[in-house]
């Protein structure tokens, strides 16, 4: 008998995150899907999928519909799916995403800009958390990676705790040309990284800010970093070496709106 191979960590992450989402099959109900408006979080598509007119469908809806799509074999479809799947499995958000553009212009109307990025975030528990603190510290949205990190999926909506029913969420193809939109936008992009020179106290953060969290583990990826504005570090006085992706983006949202809190407050004393 021939053992199946075991799963990649990326593919034990993608199984897992199928899970949690609501997971449908066949040509018909996909092809809906891609039609209509609910958010498709991912396609996989049989490798040697016989009807090719399908998969040119397939392809240009998902195009439209900025869906990544995978071709994988029948095995990895067999285990998405509880049915005859006819060569096509899909993941839905359980929730829509905001376009990118959008998520900008509500930023900009606000009185004190303040955006996430998450570039990278592999673990739905780590996103729904840094949701949940972009929702607590009044920030305007959250922007994500279409690619290699998690999407919104049922654990994600447990973890944020309610939180991805206001914090609008945009997903984007290339992470490092969202910052320069952003830039052009009027906005300073500040990166966490471990190994910066400076300290999130010593950044001003109370003007519009886009705060870019790096994937666990990995951190920034190169292109990324390079972008920034800033990179700063929260000071640690313990004996580990680094904090939690979530933990330390909730660190610097909350160090964000300290500082403009306590911006306003000596504004209004200047005023006497």
């Amino acid at each position: 008998m021939k053992i199946p191979p075991h799963p990649s960590e990326s593919e034990q992450q993608e199984n897992i995150q199928a899970a949690n989402a609501e997971v449908i099959w066949g040509r018909h109900a996909v092809v809906e899907a891609l039609k209509g408006d609910r958010t498709v979080n991912k396609i996989w598509l049989l490798r040697s999928l016989a009807d090719k007119q399908l998969a040119t469908l397939i392809y240009r809806l998902a195009r439209e519909k900025r869906a990544p799509v995978q071709e994988v074999d029948r095995g990895k479809l067999d285990q998405l799916a509880h049915g005859p799947h006819q060569g096509i499995v899909a993941a839905l958000s359980p929730m829509n995403y905001t376009s990118f553009e959008e998520l900008i212009e509500q930023a900009c109307r606000a009185a004190q800009p303040l955006l996430l990025v998450l570039a990278g975030i592999a673990d739905p528990h780590n996103l729904g958390a840094l949701i949940r603190s972009a929702d607590a510290a009044g920030a305007q949205g959250v922007v994500l990676p279409m690619r290699r990190a998690a999407a919104l999926t049922g654990t994600v909506a447990k973890a944020a705790a309610g939180a991805l029913e206001y914090v609008p969420v945009a997903r984007v193809t290339n992470i490092s040309q969202a910052l320069k939109a952003l830039k052009k936008a009027g906005f300073w992009i500040v990166a966490a990284d471990e190994a910066a020179a400076q300290v999130a106290y010593e950044v001003d953060l109370t003007v519009p800010i886009a705060l870019v969290i790096g994937a666990e583990g990995s951190g920034l990826p190169r292109l990324v970093s390079e972008t920034c504005d800033f990179a700063v570090r929260i000071p640690l006085y313990g004996h580990v070496s680094s904090l939690n992706a979530s933990v330390a983006g909730a660190l610097l949202l909350f160090e964000a709106v300290r500082q403009r809190h306590q911006s306003t407050i000596s504004e209004r004393r200047s005023r006497f």
